[in-house]
């Protein structure tokens, strides 16, 4: 501590890169400080330290670290004192840029895998990122030893010392992340796609906000008695709600009574939410992907034929590629590369979705021939989906009556309130025949593999490798700009950085032989043995931004990289 003193004392007025001496370790009366990398301007990007707390500094328990899902909580819960304990730090510095910036990567309402704080049995290391302070490109080194020797410990020391409330709260958390895991459980053995509990709060608090909807007028969600289950988990007793189980679910109703709000809690419930989200316990197969329609994407050898063929000029549909995809082709593509990948459930709302890829009514049949219409729509597809492949599907749909005949439950949102209508469904479905015919034949068709290729990977720009990510939505990989906007269940910025790492990890490897699944599973099956650390560039340093997606928003990444190169093979 004295040492950095010492520096920062020798080096106040000097040119900014007299800052670059401050690389290092250092230690404190209750911590250690390690300067890993000094940025080399005050308009650049922040300087990365971590502030690492022996657990003989920290009150806390070791049944919190007893497997994963409790450990992923509790650094969740550290990362969140440290933004409340930096949000209240009032630090008077003026100067040029970044300067007196004191940062720690922030949560959003879901408990990801994060980065920015590291617990082992042995301390707890928070990755923060800080501007030195500067006038111009002037040192401020006396500003500089406000914010790293008194400031810094001053947070440090209010992070780790757990107060009575700290405690309490960390117990919340642990019951809370106990009782998420049982219930997952009982939906595996029970073959529950989804479970939403009674009294949840499923609307936002807009469109911007993933924050729960608060006021007098939001409806808690009362699951349908038809569909209601009681699920008995370890703390507070038994949890109750709608479990839909696996096979075909409609969610219909009047336009805003709530269908989009209850599909897209479910899309979200892949994820563990924290406590006060009002989804804490709105619960999802991790294997439900998300699918839309996405016009103007491209397609890479994708095998579409279940659902496209015979194509003016007798364009392949097996190994199907297009620069420039319709709306229909798009989202046959991105279901089919979500089977691809594992998928055990779709999520489709006809919002987002190509009419002529949903449907077509008879009359339209009768205009015309199936001959002239390469398009095989989605519903004489998706039962053969379930009962062939074991892939369930929820859809959102408001228009079209037909998909009564192929659903094997059908809610209905009414003022924000489920009803399970499939009985009246079946029976106006009885009552008024369709007289649509079945297209697409006896069953669902292939799903094909694909092995990329390592020379679709090239990511050189003006010389050098450029792999980076630039909010939610896009990552810049080479001269590429590849658009993530249609990934609905990417929730975090700190996920794609490490999608866009994840990219250059599987560029490394890519051989033509090992299929995009092997290789997104193994990338995952190595994260989950040694840490997303694995995959910064700052490996052994400081890779506090970084959260762990799931294998579905990294291969719509890789599918969206318009360089792409694959080699494909049927796989069943």
């Amino acid at each position: 501590m004295e040492r950095l003193r010492s520096i920062l004392t020798r080096i106040d007025g000097k040119g900014y890169k007299a800052y670059k001496d401050l690389a290092g370790e250092y230690r404190f009366p209750h911590f250690q400080l390690f300067i890993d990398y000094v940025q080399g301007d005050p308009f650049a990007s922040p300087s990365r330290i971590r502030v690492r707390v022996p657990s003989a500094q920290i009150a806390w328990k070791p049944e919190w670290m007893s497997d994963e899902s409790r450990l992923t909580a509790l650094e969740d819960w550290f990362v969140r004192k440290w933004v409340r304990q930096l949000e209240r730090l009032t630090l008077r510095v003026s100067g040029t840029g970044k300067s007196g910036l004191i940062t720690i990567d922030r949560p959003g309402q879901a408990v990801l895998k994060r980065t920015a704080v590291v617990v082992t049995p042995h301390w707890m290391e928070a990755r923060l990122s800080i501007g030195l302070p500067a006038r111009g490109r002037t040192v401020l080194g006396k500003a500089a030893a406000d914010m790293l020797l008194t400031a810094l410990p001053q947070c440090a020391k209010q992070v780790s010392t757990l107060d009575e409330a700290d405690q309490r709260a960390i117990e919340k958390r642990m019951q809370l992340v106990d009782n998420q895991q049982a219930i997952r459980r009982v939906m595996r053995e029970r073959g529950w796609i989804a479970f939403v509990a009674d009294g949840a709060i499923l609307p936002r608090e807009s469109g911007i906000s993933d924050r729960p909807l608060r006021g007098g007028q939001v409806i808690p969600f009362t699951a349908p008695t038809s569909l209601r289950q009681t699920v008995s988990v370890p703390h507070g007793g038994a949890i109750s709600g709608m479990a839909i189980p696996e096979g075909v679910t409609l969610i219909v109703g009047g336009g805003y009574h709530g269908k989009s709000t209850l599909l897209k809690a479910i899309e979200r419930g892949v994820y563990n939410h924290v406590e006060g989200d009002g989804r804490e316990y709105v619960l999802t197969d991790p294997d439900a992907v998300k699918v839309r329609a996405e016009d103007g994407r491209r397609v890479e050898k994708v095998n579409i034929s279940p659902f496209i063929n015979h194509l003016p000029f007798a364009r392949d549909t097996v190994r199907f590629s297009t620069e420039d995809a319709s709306g229909s082709t798009s989202q046959a593509a991105n279901i089919m590369e979500s089977l691809e990948l594992g998928c055990r459930c779709l999520l489709i709302d006809e919002d987002t979705s190509a009419t002529n890829f949903m449907i077509r009514d008879a009359r339209m049949q009768a205009l015309v021939a199936k001959g002239k219409e390469p398009i095989t729509p989605f519903i004489d597809k998706v039962r053969q989906l379930y009962e062939e492949k074991g892939v369930s599907s929820i859809l959102v749909i408001g228009g079209s009556g037909d998909y009564f005949d192929v659903a094997d439950h059908v809610i209905m949102m009414d003022q924000y309130l489920p009803h399970d209508v499939t009985a009246q469904a079946k029976e106006i479905a009885r009552s008024f025949q369709s007289e649509r015919k079945r297209e697409g034949g006896a069953s669902f068709g292939e799903i094909t593999s694909r092995a990329p290729l390592n020379k679709g990977f090239e990511a050189d720009r003006r010389g050098r490798e450029k792999i980076e990510a630039k909010g939610r939505h896009t990552i810049l990989y080479g001269t590429q700009t590849i658009d993530l906007s249609a990934s609905e269940q990417l929730i975090d910025s700190s996920q794609t950085r490490a999608i866009a790492l994840m990219l250059r990890w599987i560029s490394e490897r890519a051989d033509g032989r090992t299929s995009l699944r092997e290789w997104l599973e193994a990338g995952l099956a190595e994260v989950e043995a040694q840490g997303l650390d694995i995959l910064s560039p700052y490996r052994g340093k400081h890779p506090g931004d970084l959260a762990l997606p799931r294998k579905y928003e990294i291969a719509q990444a890789v599918n969206r990289l318009r360089s792409l190169q694959v080699k494909g093979e049927n796989s069943g």
